[in-house]
């Protein structure tokens, strides 16, 4: 048997909470760290003393403590080069270097990149002038897309509908999320029902994980404000025949550019997609797992997590079995609250216990924390994801929302219309 090794994970998200839960549950997992982790999380970890955007300090730490694998869950630590670092101490790391990154870390580098490997995506024009970007919109008009360059938390991004809230858009972008905003993107607006496909790949080998459909609207009917994401199901029955093949050799090329142009990208690449009458589009490649998707897919995947991911590390993917089970996933997140604007923390939580104790439930933490008594607080706008995993999507979504009902929090809000897309069908959305 191949030994354990221990294992140290950057992140405190529901997503990480997902990662880690999966990565535990791996024979090869030995001692399990994270940094900074939240009040699930550290019911199967123990925190380490680290920045997790601090390449030196994570590298170091993990180098005197033995830490076998370091994964990194979030984007902003990616984009910072911790896992450059990492591998500069001889520590197997799984995340892209700091360059393939970039993937996220700059819509321009993606667009750029996409055009090399003839990825099909919206055309689009850059611009450092905020001026000069609001007169091309007013040229343009609504609908459009205005994003900016940079990270923003998954915010900076508006689907703008008229000339109007374009502009505002486009002041939004210039002025609200700092260097992220140096440079602005407009697109053209692509038609379609969207679809999320997660893959790894090692830098040759590209192997797509489950589809997945967010809910990024806070509110039902897909109104009200963008989010983090508030619900999401696995897999997606919208897809037409063909189109998850389209979708993985859009992938692949990307990944294969990358390379010709001296980037090993390996890791997570999150393909956001948009199925219109063409054909997928890529609307935007991320470099890392998606929040909530992968709650939704590594619950269904059928494979050891801490193998396929020092695969991806090592350049031995194509050696690692990953298969899919016919259970489908639906996953309610609770909110603060006022989310996705200001909220309150510090709210006592119950009902997770009750919940988890359900058939097929799993409650990922996503903003929690631990109070002196040890009971669990809401610590962030996204509190906790409620995941089901069931033979139907029926049962899976039925028994996510009586688990929601199970947990309590003053302020606790949520979606009711999570995955009725996936029953309406594809003509109907």
């Amino acid at each position: 048997m191949a030994e354990k090794i221990d294992i140290l994970l950057l992140g405190a998200g529901g997503r990480e909470h997902a990662l880690l839960k999966k990565l535990s549950e791996s024979p090869r997992a030995g001692k399990l760290w994270v940094a900074p982790g939240n009040g699930g999380m550290l019911q199967l970890a123990e925190v380490a003393p680290v920045n997790q955007e601090d390449g030196d300090q994570v590298a170091t730490w993990a180098a005197e403590n033995g830490i076998g694998l370091v994964v990194i869950g979030p984007e902003a630590p990616l984009v910072a080069g911790v896992g450059d670092a990492v591998r500069a101490k001889g520590i197997a790391c799984f995340g892209p270097s700091g360059q393939a990154a970039q993937m996220e870390g700059s819509k321009e580098f993606a667009k750029q990149v996409m055009a090399r490997a003839g990825a099909p995506t919206a055309a689009y024009q850059s611009f450092t002038d905020e001026t000069a970007c609001a007169e091309y919109v007013r040229k343009l008009g609504g609908p459009i897309v205005i994003k900016a360059d940079g990270l923003a938390a998954g915010k900076g991004v508006i689907v703008a509908a008229t000339t109007d809230e374009a502009l505002a858009g486009v002041h939004e972008c210039f002025t609200a999320f700092g260097d992220a905003g140096n440079t602005v993107i407009v697109e053209e607006m692509l038609e379609g029902p969207e679809c999320s496909l997660l893959a790894l790949t090692d830098g040759t080998t590209l192997v797509p994980l489950a589809t997945s459909q967010d809910h990024k609207r806070a509110l039902d009917g897909d109104k009200g404000p963008n989010t983090g994401g508030m619900g999401v199901y696995s897999p997606v029955p919208i897809l037409l025949d063909g189109e998850l093949e389209q979708m993985t050799a859009i992938m692949q090329r990307v990944v294969d550019q990358l390379r010709a142009d001296g980037i090993t990208y390996s890791g997570c690449l999150y393909g956001g997609f948009m199925l219109t009458k063409d054909g997928p589009k890529v609307l935007e490649f991320n470099a890392r797992f998606g929040d909530p998707e992968t709650q939704v897919v590594l619950p269904r995947m059928q494979a050891d997590l801490v193998e396929a991911f020092l695969a991806c590390d090592n350049g031995t993917l194509s050696d690692v079995p990953i298969t899919w089970g016919d259970d489908w996933a639906v996953s309610v997140v609770l909110t603060s609250a006022g989310y996705p604007g200001s909220y309150e923390k510090g709210k006592v939580i119950t009902g997770i216990e009750d919940a988890n104790a359900m058939d097929g439930v799993t409650v990922y933490h996503a903003g929690t924390a631990l109070g002196e008594n040890g009971e669990v607080l809401t610590a962030g706008g996204r509190v906790l994801d409620v995941t089901a995993v069931a033979p139907t999507f029926e049962a899976a979504r039925a028994q996510s929302y009586a688990a929601c009902e199970k947990i309590d929090f003053e302020g606790k809000t949520f979606r009711t219309d999570i995955g009725l897309k996936a029953i309406l069908g594809r003509e109907n959305l």
